[in-house]
């Protein structure tokens, strides 16, 4: 396992890569707000074994710089991440998303179709009902939280993510690390921002151009997630031709980190189906 960092618009971008480059397609691992590519630790080692495994830190988390002036909405990360994809010389990968990170992933798959051989989106935002009514909320509140302590912002968040948690000692843990990066008065800025562009509603029409998306697609929801319950992940899943849906038993948003046997194995499944249209001649 090897951590890089690269140049994408001037900007430096951290990720690592794991496994090897072998005959399967690559696997790209995409997280969401405000967290980091460590929410994939444990999910990484856990994958089929014959594929070139890339976790990133989107611009403004976890080792990447931060986002100053760039935007950080959903389809600004998306074209970093084609941009990630070019640098890495990968013509395809299977897309791995969660939370924000599973909208980028869709934006990737409707914008730019070839760059993507599967898709599995875990308890992850859909447009139709994004952003929900705690997104829209919170959005409301960040121009007053623009003149509190950082520590005090820092907090709100950390209560606000805690119960994505079963295992709140865990989760304590994870977030303070996924918080780091946003600490003091530039980072109090950052996290608003991102928070503010990560809600925007300009993405609701790509949820039409859902029914596109061609590639073998899973969906993997979390049974008691309290910030986007099971009826979100159902219609997600509908709203996509030929996608599977699976619930994990006691677990909530936070999948990857408490339940990474299970999403490794919802990545293997998907990558051992058949795309329909390489029987085709497609």
């Amino acid at each position: 396992m090897r951590g890089e960092f690269l140049d994408v618009a001037g900007s430096r971008l951290y990720y690592y890569a794991a496994g090897s480059r072998g005959a399967g397609e690559p696997i790209v691992l995409i997280h969401g707000f405000p967290t980091s590519g460590h929410l994939w630790s444990d999910v990484v080692p856990a994958l089929p074994p014959g594929h070139r495994v890339v976790v990133l830190d989107l611009l403004g988390y976890g080792r990447s710089d931060p986002a100053m002036q760039s935007p950080v909405d959903i389809g600004a990360h998306a074209e970093r991440l084609v941009a990630v994809l070019d640098e890495l010389r990968i013509a395809r990968a299977c897309l791995v998303g969660h939370g924000a990170g599973g909208g980028i992933a869709q934006s990737v798959a409707v914008r730019f179709p070839q760059r993507v051989s599967r898709l599995c989106l875990v308890n992850s935002v859909m447009f139709d009902e994004w952003p929900t009514w705690r997104g829209r909320f919170a959005r409301a509140l960040a121009p007053i939280a623009r003149h509190l302590p950082p520590l005090w912002v820092c907090a709100a968040v950390h209560r606000m993510l805690a119960p994505g948690y079963v295992d709140r000692e865990k989760g304590m843990r994870d977030i303070d690390l996924f918080l780091r990066p946003f600490e003091g008065l530039g980072g109090r800025e950052a996290l608003l921002s991102h928070l503010v562009q990560i809600t925007s509603p300009a993405t609701k029409p790509l949820s039409a151009r859902l029914r596109d998306i061609k590639v073998p697609t899973a969906v993997v929801w979390g049974a008691n997630d309290p910030y986007l319950s099971v009826h979100y992940g159902r219609a997600l899943s509908q709203s996509i031709p030929g996608s599977t849906f699976d619930i994990v038993p006691g677990t909530r948003h936070f999948l990857p980190c408490e339940a990474a046997l299970g999403v490794a194995a919802a990545v293997q499944k998907l990558i051992e189906r058949q795309d329909k249209r390489s029987f085709l001649g497609h």
